[in-house]
Formats: C-alpha cells, structure tokens, sequence
C-alpha cells in the first residue's frame, strides 16, 4: 500500500454493508483470499489514517501507522473472532502504534500535511475560516497528554460514544469521561488564545 495510495483510497473508503458481509469478509481473509483482505483495507482505511493523523498530527507518521495497522490486521486474522467489532480492533490497534511510534520520536504537528477533506466549491472566507479553526484545534491537541489526546479524538473527533472508547482504551468510562473532561478544558483554553492573539 503505496502513501498516494491511502490518499487516493480516502474518498473510495466505505464502511462495510452489513454484519453479515463483515463476518463473511473476515471469514474469507483468513482463509486466504487476499482480494476480501483488500478489500476490508479499503473499508477502513479512512478510519486508521485519520485517527492516525490526529493522534500523531503529520501525515508521513499517520501513512506509515496505518501500514503497520493492517500489516497487523494481516497478521492476525486468525486470531481475530468473526463476530469482533473489526472497527473496534481497528482503534485499539490504531492507539497502540501511534503509542509506540510517539514513544520512539516525539510526533511533531505538521498541519500543512494534513489530508484536507473539505467540500469544493464552498465560499472562500468560509473555507479559509474552517481551515484555520481545523489548524488551531490541531495545534491544541498537541498540548494534551497522550491519554487525553487519545480520548478526546476517538470522542470528539472520531464519534465513538463513551463506552466504546473505553472498551478501545482499556479503561472505564468515568476515566474516559474524566480524560475528555479535561481534554476539553485544554483545548477551548488554547482556542480562545490562540484566535485573540491572531486577531
């Protein structure tokens, strides 16, 4: 999976048809069948990069995370029950790399990297405006502590309700509350900031 691959792939991504096909499709992997396995890659490819991105804030680090992701997807198809969440898998593998890569060298937000998925067509101002609220929130993610980062992406950013990022984090929800509780307070302090300083 080539990096203008993952690029080319995000708009193609889709999320899988049904339970029924995700079990069939994981079923079919393990077994061998190396065009399902693509195939389910494609399905969540979006998915893993961007959580990625967020988490690490540049895009080479994200591309080269999501490579190890599904290099592991891949690895451990047989380990992985038909009836697991594979999206759920998915984060939880995706937080661990992003761990171990922040651990190995400090990730450094390069915004201007950043997959851009905005609407065409939108009216300049509006667009200019969202891309420097996009930058900012970026930029605050880079003062939160890896657990609240980690939280307040997979809550805010990613959609994933309370329980579920707990069951992704290995934690409790009152923690998960608590985490984004404070992510929150961090990231509207560097907001209101950040847009005073630049006025």
């Amino acid at each position: 999976m080539g990096r203008m691959n993952v690029l080319a792939l995000l708009e193609m991504a889709a999320p899988v048809e049904s339970p029924d096909d995700g079990v069939r499709a994981i079923a079919a992997a393990k077994a061998g069948d190396l065009a399902v396995f693509e195939r389910l890659m494609r399905q969540h490819e979006r998915l893993v990069l961007m959580t990625a991105a967020r988490l690490l804030g540049k895009l080479e680090d994200a591309q080269d995370a999501s490579q190890e992701v599904f290099l592991r997807l891949y690895r451990n198809l047989g380990k992985i029950g038909a009836m697991q969440n594979l999206p759920g898998w998915l984060y939880r593998v995706t937080l661990n790399v992003c761990h171990d890569m922040t651990r190995k060298r400090p990730a450094s937000v390069a915004v201007d990297e950043m997959p851009e998925l905005a609407a065409t067509g939108a009216d300049p101002q509006q667009s200019a405006a969202r891309a420097e609220r996009r930058r900012a929130l970026l930029m605050s993610l880079r003062f939160l502590s890896e657990k609240e980062r980690a939280a307040m992406v997979l809550r805010d950013l990613e959609g994933l309700s309370t329980e579920e990022v707990a069951r992704a984090l290995g934690s409790s929800e009152a923690t998960v509350r608590s985490q984004i509780s404070k992510a929150r307070i961090k990231v509207r302090a560097f907001m209101e900031r950040y847009f005073r300083s630049n006025i």
